[in-house]
């Protein structure tokens, strides 16, 4: 069979076309691996190294048969050498060599080398003698012989989730095992089977030096860093290590700074998945002399990636725009950024004050957490500068009740105030096994959505396969709800009118609801309404 390595990657549609006359002339059968469902289960049985040496793809078992995808079923040797290796009957289909190798890859060899780091793990002294900017590749795992156990294990946990688009890594400790779990598109996966507890405080030791930190030290929270070097470029890790009934957990932010820095320089709120009208309003509160633009959500929701979008569209090199954040995750050029360090005194109230003296245009800061925050920015908008910034909340009205509360002058709030966003994700639906279904009367009346409006509708879900690791989601889109701070709505307001009142004036003014915002996604096929009814609450069908 030939080696993937020594072919030129022939067009795609050649590549199938001769593929499919390959396995006529055979009498075989062609398979797509596109949207191909991978069975772990049959994968583990079968060695890794025999797969790569061999280009072939276990599809299924059955009896005393497994059925095999290769690209060229002319070698019957090599098929019959497949046979007395697998010690099983084969039953071969015909796929694109680009598919195989591509599987193997993509998937399942970082996969299978974090289970076979799993397994058999035994004590060893750990040392600090390790290069902390170190590459980290799929070829440094698999061939230094005598690396520890651990410290493989670590690695390649570390090297897989990186392949897999994690954002965290959560080490969690049981009474009886451990897990490692990542989380994808802001869900968590289970990354490996359960570690026996007796590893707990060997792989714990393993991140504490890598991070720097107090490996004595198992009874309060540690906080710490570490960097690796991975396809060329450097990313950080942030490290928490926390103390729980059953020992020490951990949880590795990953911040590809180098990554996202690119991405944040072409970035606009085009990407950030607002509705058009939405976008239009939001567009036009954005570019005002002065104010407050305030974007609400709980942790994670992506603010913050909204204003770096923001503030990508409407610099220039005739404003200075200054930010104080924290921490600050991703640079971005053109902008002056202050890192809050409250160690040191430098907390959002007393850098904003610092700000304001260096004759700022455009002010971003991360987030009002007190009154004397609230008051300085309100303050700022009201004397010219035009300022963004984020507050925990749930929706846009619940933002006002929570300003008012820290003791903020209502008619100021009000007076600084251009619009208020709230902001949502929700996991996007892979394109590669995207495919149709319908729903019964009872799903779509559970999910407060009219009958006669929807039934038959056909939504988009995903099967599952190798390109969003068998979820049906890939990557994420907001879904956002703008408040305009009409003349009516301020008066509302100012009348320290209840909530509904308020939420109730916006709807007759044309405002729509996260709700809508994530009915109008499933509409467009975007995502599904399982993931929709997780993040946002379901209305009763009117």
């Amino acid at each position: 069979m030939a080696d993937a390595s020594n072919v030129a990657t022939p067009p795609a549609q050649d590549e199938r076309t001769q593929a499919e006359a390959l396995a006529a002339r055979y009498r075989s059968v062609f398979v797509d691996l596109k949207n191909f469902k991978i069975q772990h289960e049959l994968l583990r049985t079968i060695p890794v190294e025999l797969m790569f040496r061999y280009n072939f793809i276990p599809i299924e078992q059955k009896d005393d048969a497994v059925t095999i995808a290769v690209s060229d079923p002319s070698q019957l040797m090599l098929l019959d050498e497949i046979a007395g290796l697998l010690g099983h009957r084969i039953e071969v289909r015909v796929a694109m060599l680009s598919q195989i190798t591509d599987l193997l890859k993509k998937t399942e060899q970082s996969q299978r080398v974090l289970d076979e780091a799993s397994e058999g793990l035994t004590f060893d002294v750990l040392t600090g003698e390790d290069n902390q900017d170190e590459n980290i590749s799929i070829e440094k795992l698999t061939s230094e012989e005598d690396i520890s156990p651990i410290i493989r294990l670590v690695d390649t946990t570390i090297f897989t989730a990186l392949e897999r688009r994690c954002s965290d890594i959560h080490i969690e400790t049981y009474d009886d095992s451990v897990h490692v779990k990542y989380r994808i598109d802001g869900v968590l996966q289970e990354a490996m089977a359960p570690i026996a507890r007796e590893h707990h405080s060997t792989i714990l030791s393993r991140i504490k030096i890598m991070s720097e930190l107090d490996i004595a030290e198992r009874r309060v929270p540690q906080d710490g860093r570490f960097r690796v070097r991975y396809k060329g470029r450097l990313i950080d890790f942030r490290v928490s290590i926390m103390p729980t009934i059953h020992g020490e957990n951990a949880v590795l932010r990953v911040l590809d700074k180098e990554s996202m820095s690119e991405t944040f320089r072409n970035l606009t709120l085009d990407v950030v998945g607002f509705g058009e009208d939405d976008l239009r309003s939001f567009r036009r509160y954005i570019r005002e002399p002065y104010g407050m633009v305030l974007v609400t959500g709980p942790t994670g929701s992506g603010k913050t990636t909204t204003l770096y979008a923001a503030l990508n569209e409407i610099k220039s090199d005739e404003d200075k725009i200054i930010t104080i954040e924290d921490p600050v995750e991703y640079q971005i050029r053109g902008i002056t950024q202050i890192p809050v360090n409250e160690k040191k005194g430098l907390t959002f109230a007393r850098g904003l004050r610092s700000i304001l003296r260096h004759d700022p245009d455009k002010i971003l800061v991360g987030e009002i957490r007190d009154q004397e925050t609230a008051q300085i920015a309100i303050n700022s908008a009201l004397t010219g500068h035009l300022v963004f910034t984020t507050v925990h909340a749930n929706n846009v009205v619940d933002v006002l009740g929570r300003f008012l509360n820290m003791g903020v002058e209502a008619y100021n709030f009000v007076s600084a105030l251009n619009c208020i966003l709230a902001q949502r994700l929700v996991r996007t639906v892979c394109e590669h096994c995207s495919h149709p279904v319908t729903y019964g009367d009872d799903v779509l009346v559970a999910s407060g959505l009219h009958p006669e409006e929807w039934r038959g509708f056909e939504f988009r879900e995903g099967a599952g396969c190798m390109e969003c690791g068998g979820t049906g989601y890939r990557g994420r889109t907001a879904i956002h709800e703008l408040l305009d701070l009409t003349d009516s709505i301020r008066e509302l307001i100012l009348e320290k009118r209840p909530s509904s009142e308020v939420r109730r004036q916006a709807q007759k003014e044309g405002m729509k609801f996260l709700r809508e915002s994530a009915i109008e996604r499933v509409h467009r096929g975007l995502t599904t309404l399982k993931e929709i009814n997780k993040v946002t609450f379901i209305e009763a069908s009117r």
